[in-house]
């Protein structure tokens, strides 16, 4: 089983994109949940959702502290929070940010493992007009881990977005292609 962790803050998409993922890895015939992880916390507070995948049925349902793979959709959010922590040996970070390997390693306090890195707010404010990052980070997401299938993520996109489904895929798609992987 993969276990994922979406950070994020409210309003830009954690919770939609741990949704997306197991609806379009249901769609797959695997086996997946997504729940959020918040209070009463307002827009531009820090939030988490989680979401499991399998190819067997998922019976646990208690909430994940160390995950296979964390997105990160928020760039200042592991100034305030221990992101690192959270990823199990042999997991992987995927990080939004403009910051070189170097760079983006001191702010996760020397993290050796499996990185990402891909800036998506920029790709979003150039592709969406809005710096809401959650659809361009599950396409790093869909490069990184290879656990669910493009066009299988492109309908649960089109399912939730409609007519607005266009302009996500295509911040999907130049992910997938911008993304850097660092071993």
């Amino acid at each position: 089983m993969i276990e994922i962790t979406v950070h994020g803050r409210g309003g830009q998409g954690a919770v939609t994109s741990a949704e997306l993922m197991a609806v379009a890895a249901i769609s797959e015939g695997k086996f997946a949940q997504a729940f959020p992880s918040f209070g009463p916390e307002r827009r531009g507070a820090p939030v988490k959702a989680f979401a499991r995948i399998n190819d067997k049925p998922i019976r646990t349902r208690e909430k994940i502290y160390k995950s296979d793979i964390l997105v990160v959709l928020d760039p200042s959010l592991p100034k305030i929070i221990d992101i690192a922590s959270g990823v199990k040996a042999g997991g992987v970070i995927i990080l939004n940010t403009p910051l070189s390997e170097k760079e983006a390693r001191k702010l996760l306090k020397g993290y050796q493992g499996r990185l990402a890195l891909l800036d998506a707010t920029k790709i979003a404010i150039e592709v969406l007009g809005l710096p809401i990052t959650n659809t361009t980070m599950l396409g790093a997401f869909l490069r990184v881990t290879n656990l669910i299938d493009e066009e299988a993520m492109q309908e649960a996109l089109k399912q939730r977005f409609g007519k607005l489904a266009e302009k996500n895929i295509n911040a999907l798609k130049r992910a997938i292609k911008e993304v850097k992987i660092y071993e």
